[in-house]
């Protein structure tokens, strides 16, 4: 448990890092994300859960 947790804070960060850093920069990136296709968030959320499982993966092993 103690592990998760401290995987979860540290996505925490790395998540909020860019609302923090650069706020106007993430309200373009959301304006632009919701003129895209659902089709093609779905296909960058697909592979980035696979670039995610690949590091857990290879941080695993």
């Amino acid at each position: 448990m103690e592990y998760f947790l401290c995987v979860l804070g540290m996505v925490m960060i790395v998540e909020g890092l860019p609302y923090f850093v650069a706020p106007s920069k993430i309200k373009i990136w959301v304006q632009k994300l919701a003129e895209l296709p659902d089709s093609s968030l779905r296909l960058i959320g697909f592979l980035v859960m696979l670039a995610g499982l690949g590091l857990v993966y290879l941080g695993r092993s």
